[in-house]
């Protein structure tokens, strides 16, 4: 995952009006803008449909969103350059980079449990309910801890051979992780701490998002290339390619719409539809916001949410901006 960082500073949080905005062939058009507090940097977003908040990692905390009205529901503090947030019954966590820890907190009431100490530059987070495992993602040590959520002990690391980005779950005891500067996805068992399988996606190269279609055996990998790997979860054969907008970061597939989809840091969504399982198309390129390269959905209403801010030009030619302070937002499309 690619993060932006800046400067941390607290303000209120506005709702905006819904932006008058067209839809196009896939429906999705920005329905809502809504300010958030703080300019510090940002990763990746979660979201928990049985209590319909939004988790949104915001460099040195968690903003939890309600979406029922948009109102802060509340925040979870000390995550050190958090990444990403997972659930597991009535806990979540999250992945610090900054200390090398996962952060376990109560769903309900958002109160830190308990840290737990991980590999070098956890990213990613994921939980498997078939193995009732959590797994972070480590960049730094290019392998992937396994935490037994009953006792939240480490079990063990798995070695992954090269960096990962995204992953999911297959529901069945299989995890799938991208490894972004290898080009490939590796098939684990979290059970037994192995690697079963690493698959090749030339002609994609360094995957970053990850999502599935657990129903049909397809991976949705969202390359650097500006392509979109369908990839057979089974064999590990590339079944489709559409291209997709450039920067990516965060791939989702929507099961109750059959689409899967790709945010790009360019400013663009690109909708794909699973036509069959072999043919897929892309359907249209939403126009989103310049940064926006993370994104959730929510499979009961279907709106995707993404998150960006404006950036002030780069001092040295070739690095990056600060952000403009008070310009992080939150970004809902929909149909």
């Amino acid at each position: 995952m690619k993060r932006t960082w800046a400067f941390v500073c607290l303000a209120a949080v506005l709702i905006l009006p819904a932006a008058t905005a067209l839809a196009g062939a896939s429906g999705y058009h920005l329905i809502r803008t809504v300010p958030l507090a703080g300019d510090d940097g940002w990763d990746d977003l979660a979201f928990h449909q049985p209590s319909h908040r939004l988790f949104i990692t915001h460099g040195t905390h968690v903003v939890v969103i309600d979406t029922a009205d948009f109102s802060v529901a509340g925040d979870i503090s000390n995550t050190s350059r958090v990444h990403g947030v997972a659930f597991a019954g009535d806990l979540g966590f999250t992945s610090n980079g900054g200390d090398n820890t996962v952060t376990v907190f109560d769903l309900k009431t958002l109160q830190v449990l308990k840290r737990i100490a991980v590999g070098k530059g956890p990213d990613a987070i994921l939980y498997d309910p078939a193995t009732r495992k959590l797994l972070t993602f480590n960049g730094g040590s290019k392998d992937a801890t396994v935490i037994d959520v009953a006792s939240q002990t480490v079990d063990g690391t798995i070695p992954l051979g090269g960096k990962p980005e995204f992953a999911t779950a297959d529901g069945k005891g299989k995890v799938f992780v991208n490894i972004e500067d290898t080009s490939e996805i590796a098939a684990i068992d979290p059970k037994t701490m192995t690697v079963l399988k690493r698959w090749p996606l030339a002609p994609c190269e360094e995957p970053s998002g990850l999502a599935m279609d657990v129903a049909h055996n397809r991976l949705f990998a969202g390359c650097h290339n500006k392509m979109m790997a369908v990839v057979d979860a089974r064999s590990g054969k590339i079944v489709a390619t559409p291209p997709i907008g450039e920067g990516v970061d965060g791939n989702r597939y929507d099961p109750g719409t059959h689409l899967a989809f790709s945010s790009n840091g360019e400013g663009t969504l690109t909708v794909v539809r699973e036509v069959t399982p072999s043919n897929f198309k892309v359907i249209e390129t939403v126009q989103t916001q310049k940064r926006a390269r993370t994104m959730v959905l929510d499979p009961k209403s279907h709106d995707v949410f993404l998150v960006t801010a404006d950036f002030n030009p780069p001092a040295t030619p070739g690095t990056r901006g600060t952000i403009v302070p008070g310009t992080f937002r939150l970004l809902v499309y929909g149909k």
